[in-house]
């Protein structure tokens, strides 16, 4: 974890900056000694983003499936059915 001054931001933005694209990692910064905000690349907070928003994703998944609201499929045959139905799809339009 790094912790820097807010000063240090002030001071040296486009090191703290640079920091945070290369290395992907935050950068805490403190105000008084006291911890007071997080600066993190776009990428790094997009990333984190879309891993929240997957896990929140599966524990509602996780949550209907023990509620009984939903089954859950194994991915091979979820793919399997998804084959199924293209093949399907496609013999439709062929014989129309």
């Amino acid at each position: 974890m790094i912790i820097k001054s807010s000063a240090t931001l002030r001071n040296n933005y486009r090191k703290v900056a640079d920091f945070c694209i290369e290395s992907g990692q935050p950068v805490f910064l403190t105000n008084n000694g006291e911890g007071e905000l997080v600066v993190m690349s776009i990428q790094a907070w997009q990333e984190e983003r879309q891993r929240i928003q997957v896990e929140e994703a599966l524990l509602r998944v996780e949550e209907r499936e023990r509620l009984g609201i939903a089954k859950y499929t194994p991915a091979k045959e979820a793919v399997a059915r998804w084959r199924e139905i293209v093949e399907k799809a496609k013999e439709r339009q062929n014989n129309e």
